[in-house]
């Protein structure tokens, strides 16, 4: 299933795209693509209905309906750093012993198509296409075999970032992480049955219509069962919790001499089997 969410910003509807690429309403159903809609009981649930029987939205999914994230109250948006080596190479850094982690502010969290803010004073602001994994059943201390149990689906995630805030700016990544409108997720959540291989799976981007970013999930570092279990000895995990897994190499940072969002680009983005996004950019 493709499950997403519609409608204006803070009055989005839960639905999903048929095969035919329409809407379903399935507000009558559920009252998001949230929480308990994302475990295994909810999800099948969903997977039970007649999609036909349900109501279509005028209208062509993000052209002239606007998506949200796919992602309803997102209670942690966890981001993993550093971790595919050719980026981290194209950084100065080098892979580290364990998994980078750090936090999106819920508040950064947009639709996929929404505009992406330049904060007030920033100068280094960057592109990263990354991976997200939905957990749908939480659990803590949970082994790396058992991990994909816990997921209810993949989703395309811009991590946007601002390179002096993170980097210089005397504290954590967050900082450059968190700003609002630094998450844009979706466009819908691709459930796992429905991704297959999620270990290899092209991903792109491109700033005005010049792709920087061409790479593959298969080239992570730390996989998505092992970042699972390595975050699960820190914190629950919970129905709707997002891990944003990394970034092949090609962003703005990178280039020599590096390239920065400055306001006014478009970004595209896209992951094999689950989507595309586009942002323009604008300064605050």
């Amino acid at each position: 299933m493709k499950l997403l969410r519609f409608g204006p910003a803070g009055q989005e509807k839960p639905g999903l795209l048929d095969s035919e690429g329409r809407i379903r309403d399935l507000s009558g159903i559920v009252s998001d693509i949230a929480g308990e809609t994302l475990t295994d009981s909810g999800l099948s649930k969903l997977a039970g209905l007649d999609v036909a029987t349900l109501p279509v939205v005028d209208g062509v999914a993000q052209e002239s309906i606007r998506l949200g994230a796919c992602v309803g109250s997102i209670g942690k948006f966890i981001c993993i750093g550093l971790n595919y080596a050719d980026h981290a190479a194209e950084s100065g850094m080098e892979i580290p012993p364990e998994p980078v982690v750090f936090n999106k502010w819920t508040s950064a969290v947009v639709g996929p198509d929404d505009n992406v803010e330049i904060p007030r004073g920033a100068e280094k602001t960057d592109w990263e296409v990354e991976l997200g994994v939905v957990i749908g059943n939480g659990g803590r201390y949970i082994d790396e075999a058992d991990a994909m149990n816990h997921v209810a689906g993949f989703c395309v995630v811009n991590d946007v970032s601002e390179r002096d805030f993170q980097l210089n700016r005397s504290g954590t990544w967050d900082k450059g992480k968190g700003c609002d409108t630094f998450g844009p997720t979706g466009p819908w959540l691709v459930t796992k049955d429905e991704v297959g291989n999620y270990d290899d799976l092209g991903m792109w981007l491109e700033v005005d219509g010049k792709r920087y970013q061409n790479g593959s999930s298969s080239t992570m570092y730390y996989k998505v069962p092992f970042l699972i279990h390595y975050l699960s000895q820190m914190m629950s995990l919970q129905p709707g919790d997002v891990i944003s897994t990394g970034t092949p190499p090609g962003v703005g940072m990178g280039q020599k001499p590096a390239v920065y969002l400055k306001g006014g680009e478009v970004m595209k983005l896209g992951i094999d089997k689950l989507g595309v996004q586009t942002q323009k950019v604008v300064r605050a």
